[in-house]
């Protein structure tokens, strides 16, 4: 792999309407092209790859230097279509630095679980797609190696904080990718670029080799352009795995969608995440949303949903949290930078300095704080109290309904520096997403690209 990070501002690739016909194919008809012998498997990855190597998104970290070796693709699952895989993920051999400095140079001896099932199902690995810094962000702003520009308007950002992946798909630099979700890091990006982002139920995908930010929040997703690929993809993800305890699969083989109506299923849509604070623009679409779900036959009622109003709250005390104790193990000992010499502790504090960003620190500094002594009840355990009434909310509200309807983001996609003075401000992004990663139950951006 070879380091790909062209200057900011410069000219994106075409939206994907407007690229040659290969890269106009979705992942699953490529693949069906691939596995019948009308595309060839190599030739698809050199395309991908060429674009990707020359975008001009910063959405690429690395980009392969050639294409892998494909003589079995069209016997694959996922027929050689190449996946761009967000930088939080370990690969054997490849710059893994969760776009961090404190990991320059990092290549790990192991492959992460969910990428290693892609590939031996038949995706061979395009590139590392840039992110924000251990997945802490709602913009992309904050990866050490610059930020990501959206596709459809580079004075705004993709969101975050897989936006790489978002972008990479956007704008036909990659037929898919793989991206995480702690708070909303698939949904919110895949919102803001215009394509399908999906959050499965916790456990469903393993979390061996994603580097981690809060170890019961973080999840595996797929990022597409259509809601066929990302059950596709999804369906070769999931599943049990030795090497992760928490990863206890899905209780049936995913299957491609395929009704045409939606006759009998019962839709909620509740006014704490569908009222103030939601932008005109993003409120017409719901309402356009919603009338075309009735029009395809489905039936849309309000269901409540009494403390997710609180769901903001609880998750920035205890996201900081899970990741002040998992961002401990980087202190220049063991792998990635090391700064400072004099003696141990001021190698630690150099190391961390020099290689942790703005809001990482800003999160461990606010994790610390929740878990030391005489404050842990009044704000970790508060906040995990008010977790379980959420979980609670969301399991009376589907004994009512069996699907429910919000915004993704609550705001569309704001401008490039717009928010990076105000962190409430940005954290204010995640309010209709992190509900659903505090219950574990899965949840799912679906845009379009035109």
């Amino acid at each position: 792999m070879r380091r790909s990070r062209p200057p900011a501002g410069s000219p994106s690739q075409a939206p994907v309407a407007e690229l040659g016909d290969a890269s106009r194919l979705t992942a699953a008809a490529a693949g069906a092209a691939v596995r019948s012998g009308d595309l060839d498997a190599a030739e698809l990855f050199e395309l991908y790859r060429s674009r990707s190597a020359d975008e001009g998104l910063g959405a690429f970290l690395t980009v392969a230097e050639e294409a892998p070796e494909l003589s079995e693709a069209a016997g694959s699952a996922l027929g050689g279509v190449p996946l761009a895989v967000k930088d939080l993920f370990c690969v054997e051999g490849v710059l893994s630095r969760a776009a961090s400095r404190i990991l320059e140079g990092y290549v790990p001896p192991y492959t992460a679980t969910a990428v290693a099932r892609a590939l031996a199902a038949g995706a061979p690995m395009l590139g590392k797609t840039n992110m924000d810094e251990f997945a802490m962000g709602s913009s992309n702003e904050n990866s050490a190696f610059g930020p990501v520009l959206n596709p459809w308007d580079h004075e705004r950002v993709p969101g975050g904080s897989s936006g790489g992946s978002a972008a990479a798909v956007a704008a036909g630099l990659a037929p898919w990718a793989l991206g995480t979700d702690t708070g909303g890091s698939i949904r919110q990006p895949a919102a803001l670029c215009g394509v399908v982002g999906l959050k499965p139920t916790y456990g469903s995908i393993s979390r061996y080799g994603m580097i981690a930010f809060a170890s019961s929040l973080d999840q595996a997703g797929p990022i597409t352009r259509d809601v066929t690929d990302a059950a596709l993809l999804l369906g070769e993800l999931i599943g049990t795995d030795p090497l992760d305890s928490t990863a206890v699969g899905g209780a049936e083989r995913i299957a491609a969608p395929s009704a045409e109506s939606l006759d009998g299923i019962r839709f909620g849509v509740p006014p704490e995440l569908t009222g103030d604070g939601i932008e005109s623009g993003v409120r017409e679409v719901l309402e356009q949303t919603i009338a075309h779900i009735e029009a395809l036959g489905g039936h849309v009622e309000e269901v409540g949903l009494p403390h997710s109003g609180h769901g903001l709250s609880a998750y920035y005390v205890l996201a900081p949290a899970e990741a002040s104790a998992n961002l401990a193990r980087f202190d220049g000992v063991r792998y990635g930078l090391r700064a400072g010499s004099s003696n141990l502790l001021g190698m630690y504090e150099q190391t961390r300095e020099d290689g942790f960003g703005d809001e990482v620190k800003r999160r461990i500094m606010l994790g610390t704080y929740a878990l030391s002594s005489g404050y842990y009840e009044a704000y970790y355990g508060r906040a995990q109290r008010m977790r379980t009434r959420i979980v609670e909310d969301f399991r009376a509200a589907f004994e009512a309904v069996d699907l429910l309807i919000t915004p993704t983001s609550p705001s569309v996609a704001f401008k490039l520096g717009e928010r990076t003075a105000d962190p409430l401000s940005m954290y204010l992004s995640d309010y209709c997403t992190v509900p659903m990663s505090l219950a574990g139950i899965p949840a799912s951006d679906i845009g379009t690209v035109q």
